[in-house]
């Protein structure tokens, strides 16, 4: 069987693939392919795939023969209708916001999977592409935001005085805010840091930073672990709370998003007006609108003494090892689903895992957040 990986687009640095990984699916049995130029962004030339073992192909030679197909992001519609029928794509895929593509992905006959949608449990841990980008992004964020901050994160005691620890204000405590939580200590800054799920707190604490607490109410979280989305007083309540801890921090971090939903916005304008000190936000949610109002996708927004960042990728600025984390999510999935015994493949929609990540299958929906109710 050939598993292929197409190469993405100018803007994403990211691969599906990377060499370590080719010597991996060669060694269950499978011919690996990946596009000319894959590895460009990540600074890893095409000698060094096919040193591994890989075949160096052109786009479209690689779709029409692709078992399976491999990629970060998603496909174009040109590109699924160069698929083979009965083939099997998988990368990052919105059902909520692509619907275009799963219509494509059922005309084609093909099986379609989302690394949006692995599931939060031990066994699909090592599979988790979505904790695995965010953890990074979590990182990324603090030292993309320490860059634009004109001083410095830690204490530091020089001859010529003291300078005092930047504050560092966290907004949600998922994967990617307490990342960010733990990278901002480990650079030497106070931190803060509020969630609206009661269980974070002893997280929070246990990295060393400061639990901001709102009574907002009952709250919930789904079955994967995310934050329920809130109601309107209970944002209101949230904002207020999180006013005066915003107003006293160099730096603040929006991570809340709802999974198929529009971004909540956290921070609006009326809670910036009145900020005294020079304040740094960074909108890790504006892939999905956005928490901060006014906030835009990869742009520098000046409001009074507020400036707004909203990087669209940060997994590109440690596009290395996001690529090679990515590569070992896909490699444990297809792992997961593959008879090394019988070097064929056992797509077992009665497995959770499987299920719950497949949108398509034999021309029909499958995950079950697209067939509820149907």
């Amino acid at each position: 069987m050939k598993i292929v990986a197409l190469k993405e687009e100018k803007e994403e640095k990211r691969a599906a693939i990377v060499p370590k990984f080719v010597q991996k699916f060669k060694s269950l049995g499978f011919d690996v392919e990946v596009e000319a130029g894959i590895g460009e962004g990540i600074d890893i030339s095409d000698e060094e795939y096919i040193q591994a073992g890989a075949q160096i192909k052109k786009r479209k030679e690689l779709l029409k023969d692709g078992d399976i197909i491999i990629k970060v992001n998603k496909p174009s519609l040109k590109d699924i209708e160069l698929f083979k029928p009965k083939a099997i794509y998988i990368s990052f895929l919105d059902p909520f916001f692509e619907k275009d593509l799963i219509d494509s992905f059922l005309q084609k006959d093909i099986t379609a999977l989302s690394m949006h949608l692995i599931v939060r449990t031990t066994l699909a841990q090592k599979m988790d592409a979505l904790s695995s980008q965010a953890n990074l992004a979590g990182y990324s964020a603090i030292i993309y935001g320490a860059k634009y901050l004109n001083k410095i994160l830690p204490m530091m005691t020089t001859p010529a005085g003291t300078i005092s620890p930047s504050k560092v204000f966290i907004i949600g405590a998922g994967v990617a805010g307490l990342q960010a939580i733990a990278t901002a200590r480990r650079l030497g800054a106070n931190v803060e840091a509020f969630d609206t799920r009661a269980e974070t707190e002893e997280q929070i604490k246990s990295l060393g930073a400061k639990f901001v607490k709102a009574d907002i109410g009952k709250t919930e979280s789904t079955k994967a672990g995310y934050a329920k989305e809130l109601t309107k007083e209970q944002l209101n309540i949230q904002r207020e709370a999180m006013k005066k801890a915003i107003s006293t921090s160099d730096i603040v971090v929006t991570t809340a998003q709802v999974f198929g939903r529009k971004a909540p916005v956290i921070i609006t304008e009326d809670m910036l007006k009145d900020i005294k000190t020079p304040t740094l936000i960074i909108d890790m949610a504006i892939i999905t609108g956005g928490n901060v109002e006014g906030s835009e996708k990869d742009k520098i927004i000046k409001k009074g003494n507020v400036t707004i960042l909203a990087p669209s990728n940060l997994t590109n600025e440690v596009a290395l090892d996001a690529s090679t984390l990515y590569s070992s999510n896909l490699f444990s999935l297809i792992e997961h689903f593959y008879d090394k015994e019988t070097k064929k493949l056992k797509f077992d929609l009665n497995d959770e895992i499987i299920k719950t990540a497949t949108l398509t299958h034999s021309k029909k929906l499958i995950t079950p957040i697209l067939t509820k109710g149907k």
